[in-house]
């Protein structure tokens, strides 16, 4: 290849980058005076360097690197919650095959429908397929993997050998990624799964930061996903056998019933004496097996740098509130990652977001888990830790209402009452902080002094100042107890 041709491609990779590209999640964003300094760069770097300029290269490549955000989806309006708030992708699947039995409203029909909408949107739809199969399970396999080839869902996550070859007879060309429940661990097991032609591996949540980096230099071709945020099961990499034992339910086809979580009084009986011992912990029992929640947004930078390109959040069954406060802070977070933000305004920032997701949702305790090369910590004080805010609203639509106002309608979730403390979270996590005083019937126009969830069924509206700007349908709003 010519150098004049090399320039020229250079400029070109520049400039498309700049204008095609420009607004999504990049490892750095571009702007066109940047193109200028990056091409006089390169040039310059190419007479004077061919060491300097192949690294140069290579660090131009970087910024083609999609730092993805991967969101749960139970169901059609957690899955728009999710994108709303910033969400690239969303893994989601039907109960036979995933492992998501119960609160889970898909079916074929709404992952036709997913699909469709996130496409539109320029999303992603990866459908787990990743239950521990048994014969019987293998029968009604194919035909549905048939239909998912038809839909154009973007990738399957696996963790069964055998169900891979089913997809490899029935769906050549399917990108499939590996469950962490095929548990992952170690790069020899990486280079294994690339020679089955694997695209992505999403590693245990064992897996040391130390270790990331390894197996990233040794398969740097392999994407490299990782839980960021969410529940931790108490199990290695989730092969729990507690909730089978206990219940019937088997986890690993995906029918936990979380026994871990539970409350439990434990006996202590010497060997050779009738005599059996209370273990206390407090009042109500003994939490022995409540693990905390997984929670890294303070190690985003150091994940991207050590390999990680897809950044999983846990929690199909959780609600549209947890989805648009936790798509809506790591989009924030990683954003601050892309742009290079650095030094102590990246800590104080990670600090505050890391604030409101310890203060604003109900949770188990924070840990980073065995990111570190520690222990993941355990809850056994209490089930969860209580929130001082409330979910109470999803915004429907608003509209000028005249005299500079604007009207939010929404549907409301729980209580909301006049006088309330609210905020109203837009989806890149713009926080509008209102103290309520008015509040109608969207259908009748009535004025409330408060309104009930009781389902969902109760839409309200309230009217803001118009400066506050447009508040668009998803949003979430929340009151202080």
């Amino acid at each position: 290849m010519s150098e004049l041709m090399m320039f020229f491609i250079v400029f070109w990779f520049l400039l498309v980058n700049c204008l095609i590209v420009k607004g999504t999640t990049l490892r750095s964003s571009i702007s066109y005076k940047r193109i200028i300094a990056h091409y006089l760069n390169f040039v310059n770097i190419y007479f004077n360097s061919k060491i300097y300029y192949n690294n140069y290269i290579k660090n131009l490549a970087n910024l083609m690197i999609k730092l993805e955000l991967l969101a749960p989806a139970g169901n059609m309006q957690k899955m728009k919650t999710a994108f709303a708030y910033g969400a690239d992708a969303v893994y989601l699947g039907i109960p036979d095959f995933s492992l998501r039995v119960r609160i889970n409203d898909f079916d074929l029909k709404g992952i036709k429908e997913a699909v469709k909408y996130a496409h539109a949107n320029q999303k992603k739809v990866y459908v787990t397929v990743n239950i521990f199969a048994h014969n019987k399970h293998l029968t009604k396999l194919p035909q549905y993997l048939k239909v998912l080839k038809t839909f154009g869902v973007d990738a399957l996550i696996v963790s069964d050998p055998g169900i891979i070859n089913l997809i490899k007879e029935v769906w050549p060309k399917a990108e499939i990624h590996l469950s962490t429940q095929a548990n992952c661990t170690n790069l020899e097991a990486v280079k294994f799964w690339a020679k089955q032609g694997l695209k992505r591996i999403i590693l245990g949540r064992e897996v040391t930061l130390k270790e990331i980096k390894e197996i990233h230099q040794a398969v740097p071709k392999m994407e490299l996903e990782y839980f960021v945020h969410g529940a931790m099961c108490m199990a290695y990499s989730g092969r729990c056998f507690l909730s089978k034992l206990i219940l019937d339910r088997s986890g690993n086809l995906g029918d936990c019933a979380q026994p871990c979580r539970w409350e439990y009084d434990v006996m202590l009986k010497t060997h050779n004496h009738d005599e059996e011992l209370e273990l206390v912990e407090e009042k109500h029992g003994t939490y022995l097996l409540n693990s905390k929640d997984l929670c890294l947004i303070k190690y985003l930078k150091e994940l991207a740098t050590a390999g990680i390109t897809s950044f999983k959040i846990e929690g199909r069954a959780k609600s549209v509130y947890y989805q648009a406060t936790v798509c809506g802070i790591y989009r924030s977070a990683l954003d601050l990652v892309n742009k290079k933000v650095g030094g102590q305004k990246l800590k104080n920032e990670l600090n505050r977001l890391f604030k409101e997701l310890e203060t604003k949702l109900v949770h188990r305790g924070y840990t980073t888990g065995f990111l570190l090369g520690t222990k993941a910590d355990q809850n056994i004080v209490n089930s969860h830790n209580k929130s001082e805010w409330e979910f109470c609203g999803q915004v429907l639509k608003s509209e000028k209402a005249g005299q500079g106002k604007i009207a939010v309608y929404f549907q409301v979730h729980n209580t909301i009452m006049l006088s309330d403390e609210v905020e109203i979270i837009r989806p890149n996590y713009d926080i509008i902080k209102v103290k309520l005083t008015n509040l109608r019937d969207a259908k009748t126009g009535a004025e409330l002094k408060e309104a009930h969830g009781g389902g969902g069924s109760q839409t309200a509206l309230i009217e803001l100042d118009s400066k506050v700007g447009f508040i668009p349908a998803l949003t979430v709003i929340r009151r202080k107890n």
